[in-house]
């Protein structure tokens, strides 16, 4: 899928091809300096100058191949159903987790404390804009933080778990139980929503679209943002 070398390429652009080569082919333990050097034609300097270390280049590595993740993803069209988006959204992400494994885990199954990767954190900007979508649309039951956590964190752990099973044996069904699962966790119908959970829709909507409120100083915007996180957290901790 991945090819070694493109002519006209840098030596940094070749270098991280032959490594998302190795990586589609072989999995993490193929993608060693010796063998990413000769696939590449450079040597063992190279890759430190340019990356750091082998750390840094499994981190560019992750990111090339989730591009093509990001641009579809970022390419979905927006509906006026917000929840539907993410549900698309929900799916493409499992889609690629199963169609690219090695990928998959190289960014998202190898967490280090304080360090994101650069596509995971252009993968969570994009949920956090969907999960803010339907914060304005009055359908959120928890903080925006709350529920884009929720959904990111569901959403990785099946993808895992998918990956981690003999294809013979993977039942999506479980993707989409875990989704709609959380989505009723963190999202209500607006038309049909109890009375004291409408209040918590109102006060998430209102918090998502605050900046707009330009009519306010930023200290009153402040004091209103901090108000309206009060009604929402009292709101979450009575439902329990």
């Amino acid at each position: 899928m991945y090819i070694t070398a493109v002519a006209g390429t840098s030596t940094r652009e070749r270098i991280i091809e032959a490594a998302a080569k190795l990586l589609s082919e072989g999995g993490r333990d193929a993608v060693s300096t010796r063998a990413v050097c000769t696939a590449a034609g450079v040597q063992a300097p190279a890759i430190y100058r340019l990356f750091g270390d082998m750390q840094g280049l499994l981190d560019a590595t992750g990111n090339f191949g989730l591009a093509t993740y990001l641009a579809d993803k970022t390419a979905l069209e927006e509906t006026d159903d917000p929840v539907e988006d993410l549900r698309a959204g929900w799916d493409l992400h499992v889609g690629f987790g199963l169609a690219q494994p090695w990928f998959y885990a190289l960014i998202f199954g190898e967490a280090r404390p304080g360090h994101e990767p650069t596509a995971a954190r252009q993968a969570a900007e994009i949920l956090a804009h969907l999960v803010r979508r339907i914060a304005q649309a009055g359908r959120l039951t928890v903080t925006e933080e709350r529920a884009a956590q929720l959904i990111h964190s569901t959403g990785k752990g099946v993808t895992l778990t998918l990956i981690a099973m003999p294809p013979h044996d993977r039942d999506l069904s479980l993707s989409t139980m875990a989704r709609e699962s959380v989505l009723a966790t963190v999202t209500s119908d607006a038309t049909t929503a109890a009375p004291h959970t409408g209040l918590i829709n109102a006060a998430v909507s209102l918090h998502a679209t605050l900046d707009d409120a330009t009519v306010l100083t930023e200290a009153e915007r402040a004091l209103l943002g901090e108000w309206l996180g009060r009604i929402t957290r009292a709101g979450r901790t009575d439902r329990r």
